[in-house]
């Protein structure tokens, strides 16, 4: 899957291919050539102390976004609708310009974002170009990548990371199991680039604080193997299990665990039917809030938008959060940054990359609720 490869995200960038719900949110004007957005309300807002050193034609932050790359415009424009949300739900007075580019058109959309002055650049979203600007060696701005890179030794100092990553979730999961005193793992997972990230991401969190190496069971989808398995479950009996699969492989897997309790990322899973959500009761996933608990009082002021896929309800939260990110990097604070975002928990951690840790919950009689009670 072009778009699961790339983004490192299979449910969303699936689901990005799926043409929007018709009340796809509406985001401050934007056009598909680089433009200024003015953000609404912000004239009623008291100009900031430089105000005035600054020209008019100043760029604040400069979106760069795959608009015009068919595999990933719908995801991109689901990140910008997020960012743009959440700089008007907050008044800003901030000047946001949108560079949209197509494919291999990310290098050329970078030197259009600095030559607008832009203090602060947010993007690239795709993996590849992501690891295309860091390798450049390039005078940049602050930049926050909408997506991992795996060795910031050789990006710039500017280049920072913020990520909707499986990755994340497994290391979520570990600390968990740690925390409910598990001893025995097993890990169940699907020949995938993407399920082999979560698997490793997981079993480094796991082993480096003490932890077992965990069992290893690859995921095959057939009666025989799926029985194979679970007499391996009832011989080894372990504590837990982490489900590096997407909803539909955990269905079929779940009735063959007992009573193992079982694990998984949230970034797998799509929308699916009461039946089958009922087929996951008592599985945990991590899982962004502003899906888990959309009535927290931290989202309040943030208009919350329907999409046809809850892939691309995620991606709006992560324009939503990369806003806030965007905002402490232009004022110097990012070092000092942590809120509950709608993604999870963020903080600056270390190699320039912001954490995030998501929301552990548990499906109960077809409901996803929070693991640890209402927050």
């Amino acid at each position: 899957m072009l778009l699961a490869g790339a983004l490192g995200l299979a449910a969303a960038f699936s689901a990005a291919q799926t043409p929007p719900a018709s009340d796809t949110p509406a985001a401050p004007t934007v056009r598909d050539t680089p433009d200024q957005v003015e953000i609404p309300g912000a004239a009623d807002k008291p100009a900031p102390p430089d105000a005035a050193k600054r020209s008019a034609g100043d760029v604040d932050v400069a979106l760069v976004l795959p608009l015009d790359a068919a595999p990933y415009a719908r995801a991109a424009d689901a990140v910008r609708a997020g960012f743009l949300a959440a700089a008007e739900a907050a008044g800003s007075r901030l000047k946001i310009r949108v560079f949209p580019h197509g494919n291999d058109e990310v290098l050329t959309a970078f030197e259009a974002a600095r030559a607008s002055g832009a203090t602060v650049i947010v993007g690239p979203l795709v993996r590849d170009d992501v690891r295309t600007v860091a390798s450049m060696s390039l005078e940049l701005p602050m930049t926050l990548a909408l997506n991992q890179l795996d060795d910031v030794t050789d990006a710039p100092p500017t280049f920072y990371s913020f990520a909707l990553g499986v990755e994340s979730d497994g290391r979520t999961i570990a600390r968990r199991m740690r925390a409910d005193n598990a001893q025995n793992i097993a890990v169940i997972s699907a020949d995938t680039l993407l399920m082999n990230r979560l698997a490793v991401a997981f079993t480094a969190e796991w082993t480096q604080g003490g932890g077992a190496v965990p069992d290893m069971h690859g995921f095959v989808a057939t009666p025989e193997a799926l029985i194979a398995l679970r007499r391996e479950i009832v011989k080894k009996r372990p504590d837990a299990a982490l489900l590096a699969l997407d909803g539909g492989s955990a269905t079929q897997i779940k009735p063959y665990l007992g009573s193992t309790r079982a694990y998984a990322s949230g970034l797998m899973f799509e929308r699916d039917s009461p039946a089958t959500l009922r087929d996951l009761d008592g599985l945990i996933i991590v899982e962004i809030p502003w899906l888990v608990v959309p009535q927290a009082p931290q989202f309040a002021n943030l208009p919350r938008k329907e999409f046809a896929s809850v892939a691309l309800t995620r991606l709006y939260a992560l324009g939503l959060d990369a806003f806030r990110v965007a905002q402490a990097l232009r004022d110097g604070t990012s070092e000092r940054l942590s809120f509950e975002g709608a993604t999870g928990q963020i903080t600056l951690g270390d190699g320039r990359s912001f954490q995030r840790d998501g929301l552990l919950a548990v499906f109960r009689a077809g409901q996803l609720v929070p693991l640890d009670g209402a927050r």
